[in-house]
């Protein structure tokens, strides 16, 4: 089969390195060859396939190095659980430089090195989705990654992030192939949130590809530094990792997606209850006004 380039966006504390590990885990598990590249400052992508607290990211490598031309392949690329390859992009210290430029230079770097072997099934960037600057926007922006996974939950930011980073993908999808595939709903057990999220699927023209339910074994395995598809292979948030992944492997539906005003998202949110409906009446009243 040909390669397969998937970034996999998300608000930050949304779940998305989790969630793509585990996701990650399952293809292997059913024998596909994947790479998972790291495209968030936190470093955090790859921690649970390589049982490690972070692994050190091309930047920091490069810096330490003198330049990302003094590195080699086998400094940045490590091999976990089942055989998954691992690379961290990194970032500049807080403050200094844009956190996006280690996108663009790990990205490059990777592919000038050979990381992209004939025989991968699957490429996976891990991508912030909160900004959709320039370097974040990398995967989508270069022709990168074809296929876009949207990380969120029946909560309002979520949401919010889910409709920008569609905002970005329709802005590149003109010139290029990058589709939205698909949201996963990462369940934060909020009132009918997989109807919700069906909603906001249909309105931004595409499909929840899956609702993964919310399960503590998911911070069990990760205190430990495991997805659960590895900690506990027989339980049943690991079948719901690999009913994801099977759905991933079948999809076919790629989208440019529709992106909604912010005046539709609150309407849809006021209808599901996440916001009360605004009153007219008491906008710019102080609290005397209102008491009078």
């Amino acid at each position: 089969m040909a390669l397969r380039q998937c970034a996999i966006y998300g608000k930050g504390g949304i779940g998305k390195s989790t969630t793509t590990q585990n996701l990650v885990s399952a293809l292997a598990e059913m024998g596909k060859k994947v790479l998972i590249i790291g495209c968030d400052p936190k470093a955090d992508s790859t921690r649970l396939i390589l049982h490690a607290k972070a692994q050190d990211t091309i930047m920091s490598l490069a810096a330490e190095a003198g330049s990302v031309e003094d590195l080699e392949l086998e400094d940045v690329l490590k091999v976990g659980y089942k055989g998954i390859k691992c690379a961290e992009s990194g970032g500049p210290e807080p403050g200094v430089g844009c956190a996006g430029r280690g996108v663009i230079t790990a990205i490059n770097f990777l592919e000038e090195e050979g990381a992209y072997e004939e025989d991968l099934d699957f490429v996976f960037y891990d991508v912030l989705g909160d900004v959709v600057c320039g370097g974040f926007a990398m995967p989508i922006r270069e022709n990168k990654a074809q296929e876009i996974y949207i990380v969120c939950s029946g909560e309002m930011m979520a949401m919010f992030a889910a409709n920008n980073i569609s905002k970005g993908i329709v802005k590149y999808a003109t010139t290029g192939s990058v589709r939205l595939a698909g949201l996963i709903c990462n369940s934060r057990n909020t009132d009918r949130e997989d109807e919700l999220i069906m909603e906001l699927a249909a309105k931004l023209g595409t499909q929840m590809i899956h609702f993964v339910p919310r399960d503590n074994i998911v911070q069990r395995a990760e205190i430990r530094r495991m997805t659960v598809i590895e900690f506990d292979p027989t339980c049943k948030q690991a079948n719901e990792y690999r009913t994801l992944a099977q759905k991933i492997v079948d999809n076919k539906k790629f989208v440019i997606p529709t992106p909604i005003e912010m005046e539709e998202l609150e309407t849809l949110l006021m209808e599901f209850g996440l916001m009360d409906v605004e009153d007219e009446s008491i906008v710019g009243k102080t609290a005397a006004e209102l008491d009078a």
